[in-house]
């Protein structure tokens, strides 16, 4: 039986696809078999009258290692 843990995290990215990526690949540097990233409250950071960044809170999901 496999046991999973979900913790959240915030990121950061020019698009929300980087974003994603960079949460992950942040997290993989202490985190072991993540699943999957459910990505929630999506925020355009704007900077002269343009969108600059997002940022996005994320929960990650990854399995316990028996």
């Amino acid at each position: 039986m496999s046991l999973a843990k979900v913790i959240e995290v915030m990121g950061e990215g020019a698009t929300m696809e980087e974003a994603a990526q960079n949460i992950v690949s942040q997290a993989s540097k202490t985190v072991q078999n993540i699943k999957s990233v459910y990505m929630e409250n999506i925020q355009a950071i704007v900077k002269n009258n343009k969108v600059d960044h997002y940022r996005v809170d994320a929960k990650v999901t990854f399995i316990l290692e028996d």
